[in-house]
């Protein structure tokens, strides 16, 4: 492998001028720079990045702490976040906090220690010191898909009010009346949020959300079965489950067959979430689409215009309402179905400056 002295003799320049042109210093001429270049071209030097980043005081490598990396959105996510960071010249290193915050703030202390240039998290609960801490010490950091409410943190995440509100109008044209959701953790903003949004839509329009079908999860799929299970054992059962992420509606399903019950003919089924599982689901699945791959892009350019001095903003995107037949609609009934992955949604980004 060549080595700075080797470019430097193929070029008959010094050590110092080769290093000069691999940081782009302004000092050196346009001959001696092009061959330089030419030098590092033919022998295939490569510089080393740790060594470079002690000289610059940057790594090019950001963090990512995700919550759950066995949930589909997070994957895709993820896959999102290295793609636009490769684009933009980052490395990222992830680290899967698996919703529990003792491990979240073991990974974001390990890539604080790895001098990342800027932190991306989803968190897994309401606070952590330790982020607070990091945020007043000046790192960069952005929250994706959830926030920790206080922090001044820009924020990119999906609204899914008015897609939960459709789901309940939805869910109302179709007869339904009797409605039970499966909540995420209440210290989440994201938990908390979505079951604000599903008991205001049932408000407008008189229908009741009583203590008996509000169940409490942990995004994770055995809570889904367990909730579920403690619905079917009412002496009312509710007549549609509403999951508050996808991994807890494939835990109701679990639950509802065990019971030899069918979907949407014994009790419907919806899920906040989708994912690519739910169309291969019989019956398919209506569900919330987030713009995952848009959130993920998002939260990569704020976080980079924090590290190159730009102002960084937060970012609200649209979450929609996908239609299918889990919940009783018309076999003949064409399916709304979510963008292709890859391609951004037709509304707007909401952004404010944070």
């Amino acid at each position: 492998m060549a080595s700075i002295k080797d470019v430097a003799a193929a070029a008959g320049v010094s050590v110092a001028t080769v290093s000069r042109v691999l940081n782009d210093h302004p000092s050196v001429s346009p001959a001696a720079r092009a061959t330089v270049l030419a030098a590092v071209e033919t022998l295939g030097y490569r510089p080393n990045a740790v060594a470079r980043s002690l000289r610059t005081d940057q790594t090019r490598t950001l963090g990512l702490v995700i919550s759950d990396v066995l949930n589909p959105y997070f994957t895709e996510l993820a896959r999102s976040v290295e793609e636009e960071a490769r684009a933009l010249g980052y490395s990222v290193i992830i680290g899967n906090a698996d919703e529990r915050p003792e491990l979240q703030d073991h990974h974001v202390r390990t890539l604080l220690d790895r001098r990342i240039d800027g932190l991306l998290v989803s968190p897994t609960d309401g606070g952590s010191p330790l982020m607070l801490d990091a945020a007043h010490a000046g790192t960069a950091m952005v929250f994706v898909d959830r926030w920790i409410p206080g922090m001044d943190v820009p924020v990119v995440r999906a609204d899914g009010r008015t897609a939960i509100h459709d789901l309940v109008t939805h869910l109302h044209t179709l007869g339904h009346r009797r409605l039970a959701i499966i909540a995420g953790p209440a210290a989440t903003t994201t938990g908390s949020e979505r079951v604000a949004a599903f008991r205001e839509a049932l408000q407008e329009y008189g229908l009741p959300l009583p203590d008996a079908y509000i169940g409490q999860g942990d995004f994770q799929a055995a809570s889904g079965r367990r909730v579920t299970e403690e619905f079917l054992d009412l002496p009312e059962p509710p007549e549609v489950v509403f999951a508050a992420d996808n991994l807890m509606a494939l835990g109701a399903l679990d639950a509802i067959r065990a019971r030899g019950l069918r979907v949407p003919d014994d009790i419907a089924l919806a899920a906040f979430d989708d994912i690519a599982w739910f169309v291969h689901t019989d019956p398919p699945i209506t569900a919330i689409a987030q713009p995952t791959p848009e959130l993920g892009r998002a939260a990569v350019r704020a976080l980079v215009d924090r590290i190159e001095g730009r102002p960084p903003q937060s970012v609200t995107l649209p979450a929609r309402l996908v239609v299918r037949r889990s919940c009783g609609e018309a076999r003949g009934e064409a399916p709304s179905e979510p963008p292709h992955p890859h391609q951004p949604p037709h509304s707007s980004p909401q952004r404010s400056n944070t």
